[in-house]
């Protein structure tokens, strides 16, 4: 059996497909029980974070296990194969373990160095031994994982590298301020109260925040933590607990909001974050409901909405980070908006754009925008898209310009802008919208009066709230982007060195432990001719006292074991060793060892380990 593991993480998948891919607490335990009832996998756990999904397994096939791990992961995901594929990453014995010992260090996290990875492989460990999926090797593998991770926490500076992914979006979110400068005398709402959440609302209460308001679906773990925050003598924050139904009324005094939760759908939508900061920032809730809803409704075709956490559907590609976009932004476009010289509201009353698909009416006018290019296109569904073409080819063939008055946009290089953007819609189903646009005077937007930081996946908040005037959001997307440029610190180096070292030391130890059962057979067989030689002797030898035949007994049993310690303990070594494996099957074929025997005594070995394995 050989140890595999496939998955994805921020470092192959985008934020997108990371979200959709999420697992929920009952999609981990029925993962874990289709891989270890599939042919090739006799041992598996589930590593599910924020931003990595991994199926560890012990397989006797390598091509076999990686397909059907694979189509496992892609069934429980909900993501198809052909959209995962590309996304997944597959490691393989030594290369499985180094990925493991790296990701328990921190040096494959979002922040490097965060040490709340160790927590989330001990829990992946005690879910699969609560449900039996692991056995030696993968109980094993996680229990020195963790001592690996902890060793590097201890013996470097690995903590100065990174932070928790918590600390690190407080330092997005205070934009260059000193966090604790920043936090000093805000009120804090911290939607959940998980371990996510509760390092959130420590982190806010250290920091300095005046209040912290919790609130949780269970409101008595919501008050549980409310007590440890109050009782903590570190600070002298106002801690205090509400129901999830208080949240609205909490946002709108609120200074600072903190969402990680395990919901499968938004817990914030735009709407209720609009009404939130109605009044602190001159614009009213009906103003930014109506520009938020346009907003989010011209990029997904659709501006429905339920009540609270069940906002309609929204595209993930139309993301952006904190002030990407003004909220009265036209459908598609990314880039800034700066108003025509007439004032007027766009190109509505201009006759040479008659029965265009596009929304004229939201259109700002410049000089820059050509109804018929990139431009007008980016972010618009396939569907709007062909008609969009259908009006330019029509326009086109009755020698119509259809083109702005100043517009330096040729028809015809519009033509061929759309037509390029359709092979893309043909992939993607939408057409991307323009992220770099060239740079133009931007209308200044107003300090932000509520701070909101989303730390689940799924997200919780809407992602249209990124358009909303005197809010600024800090999502997984835009922490990804921040940390892509964060420094690593030289002690990165030294742990990249023991996790070399502690790879090796695990390999060697497997490759031992795989030799056992062989000697333990040969020990047992050798016993086993002693006992038989000394009853024939007996029988040959009635005559002999009890003190003399426990002579003879002690003298061959001596002769017997120094004969075979030195090349059992050798062998051991030489097993030890990489290529080593060879060996065992050396001494079954030398000395002639029963295949079953081996077998037996390799299964009375796990049987011990299970009985005597303690928690993770």
């Amino acid at each position: 059996m050989s140890l595999l593991v496939v998955g994805l993480s921020h470092r192959s998948s985008p934020v997108s497909v990371l979200e959709r891919a999420a697992l929920t607490g009952d999609a981990q335990v029925k993962l874990l029980q289709d891989t270890v009832a599939a042919e090739p996998a006799a041992e598996a756990a589930v590593l599910a974070t924020c931003n990595r999904i991994e199926l560890y397994a012990d397989v006797d096939k390598f091509h076999a296990g990686v397909a059907e791990l694979s189509t496992l992961l892609a069934q429980h995901s909900g993501v198809g194969l052909d959209e995962l594929t590309p996304h997944l990453y597959v490691h393989y014995e030594d290369r499985a373990v180094h990925h493991l010992f790296s990701v328990a260090c921190g040096l494959d996290s979002m922040v490097v160095g965060e040490g709340q990875i160790l927590g989330q492989i001990k829990d992946s460990l005690a879910r699969a031994q609560e449900l039996h999926t692991v056995g030696r090797l993968l109980n094993d593998l996680f229990q020195q994982a963790l001592r690996v991770g902890k060793r590097a926490h201890s013996e470097t500076g690995i903590d100065r590298a990174g932070q928790s992914l918590v600390s690190f979006g407080l330092e997005q979110l205070a934009a260059g301020t000193q966090v604790q400068s920043w936090a000093r005398g805000k009120k804090a709402l911290v939607i959940g109260a998980g371990s996510m959440s509760s390092l959130a609302a420590a982190t806010l209460a250290r920091a300095g925040v005046a209040e912290v308001v919790v609130a949780n679906r269970t409101v008595e773990r919501a008050e549980r933590l409310a007590q440890i925050l109050a009782a903590a003598g570190d600070t002298d924050v106002v801690a205090r607990a509400v129901p999830m139904d208080a949240v609205p009324a909490e946002l709108t005094c609120a200074d600072v909001a903190v969402s990680c939760t395990g919901a499968t759908g938004l817990v914030l939508t735009a709407e209720t974050i609009a009404a939130g900061v109605a009044g602190r920032t001159g614009v009213t809730a009906s103003d930014a409901d109506s520009r938020t809803t346009a907003s989010a409704g011209a990029a997904t075709g659709t501006a429905e909405a339920g009540p609270v956490g069940q906002a309609g559907p929204y595209d993930g590609a139309q993301d952006r980070g904190p002030g990407a976009r003004d909220a009265a932004a036209p459908s598609g476009w990314d880039g800034p908006i700066a108003a025509s010289p007439s004032g007027s509201a766009g190109p509505a009353g201009d006759d040479r754009e008659e029965n265009c698909p596009l929304d004229l009416s939201a259109v700002q006018g410049t000089a820059a925008f050509s109804v018929l290019g990139e431009a007008a296109v980016a972010g618009m569904a396939a569907a709007e898209l062909e008609q969009h073409a259908v009006w330019v080819d029509k326009g086109d063939a009755t020698g119509r310009t259809q083109r702005r008055p100043g517009s330096e946009s040729d028809p015809a290089d519009d033509a061929d802008a759309i037509a390029a953007l359709a092979a893309t819609v043909a992939v993607a189903g939408r057409v991307p919208e323009r992220r770099r646009p060239e740079p133009v005077a931007e209308a200044p937007r107003p300090a932000p009066a509520l701070y909101l930081l989303d730390l689940a996946m799924p997200r919780d908040i809407d992602a249209a709230v990124h358009r909303l005037a005197g809010v600024r959001l800090v999502d997984i997307e835009s922490l990804a982007e921040a940390s892509a440029d964060a420094p690593m610190a030289t002690d990165v180096d030294q742990v990249r060195r023991i996790v070399s070292d502690e790879v090796a030391a695990f390999g060697a130890a497997q490759r031992a432990a795989h030799i056992t059962p062989t000697v333990v057979a040969l020990r047992t067989m050798a016993a086993d001719v002693v006992a038989g030689e000394i009853a024939r002797l007996h029988g040959r030898l009635p005559d002999l006292d009890e003190r003399q035949r426990g002579e003879i007994r002690q003298a061959v049993h001596r002769v017997v074991d120094k004969l075979l310690h030195a090349p059992t303990v050798r062998v051991k070594q030489l097993a030890a060793e990489p290529g080593g494996a060879g060996y065992a099957d050396a001494l079954r074929t030398l000395f002639d060892l029963d295949p079953q025997t081996v077998a037996s005594v390799s299964r009375a070995e796990e049987s011990t380990d299970k009985k005597n394995r303690g928690p993770a």
